[in-house]
């Protein structure tokens, strides 16, 4: 049995595991710096505040706080607690996700740093936009809180980062462009 026709195979999924293990382990190492029971990173405090920023944009009296006994920010909506914004909402999770499937379809060094900036940039701000509009949601519609926060919001960013997937394959990697090599 020869090995030599599954080695694209292969190799994209050591490239892959590669780099999110890689990632992942460096976040890890950055959350570890945030252990105190209330502490929040830095990364998930931007978010919170830019989040607040779009909805003063929109003439929404927004305010976000840490919370005193949560790793966690508290989104204030109109004078309203709406959500609470943990480090898992930040979208770094999904950044490594997508820098992992990009770098693991391989394509030109220029291309691939470029595209890398790009997506992830698309992915922040569209979260940060995510969570804006999710506590808009929240605020006026909070029954519904569990299909807006478990399902119609995640699927907004993922449809996205699964679109620049799409992109990144048939555009820019060697897979649907070998001559790029």
């Amino acid at each position: 049995m020869t090995f030599s026709k599954y080695r694209p195979f292969l190799a994209f999924l050591g490239r892959f595991f590669l780099v999110y293990l890689v990632l992942a382990g460096l976040y890890q190492f950055y959350l570890s710096r945030y252990d105190a029971p209330a502490q929040v990173d830095p990364i998930t405090v931007a978010v919170a505040d830019q989040s607040v920023w779009v909805l003063e944009l929109f003439g929404v009296d927004a305010a976000s706080e840490p919370h005193l006994s949560q790793p966690c920010m508290k989104l204030i909506y109109e004078g309203t607690f709406v959500a609470r914004i943990i480090e898992g909402c930040n979208a770094i999770s999904v950044i490594i996700l997508f820098a992992a499937f990009v770098v693991a379809f391989s394509g030109r060094m220029r291309d691939t740093l470029w595209f890398l900036l790009a997506g992830s940039a698309v992915i922040y701000i569209l979260n940060i936009v995510r969570i804006s509009s999710l506590a808009s949601a929240l605020y006026h519609f909070p029954e519904y809180e569990s299909a807006l926060h478990g399902v119609l919001f995640p699927f907004i960013i993922y449809s996205v980062t699964f679109v620049l997937w799409v992109i990144w394959v048939n555009r820019y990697s060697y897979v649907k462009n070998p001559a790029r090599k």
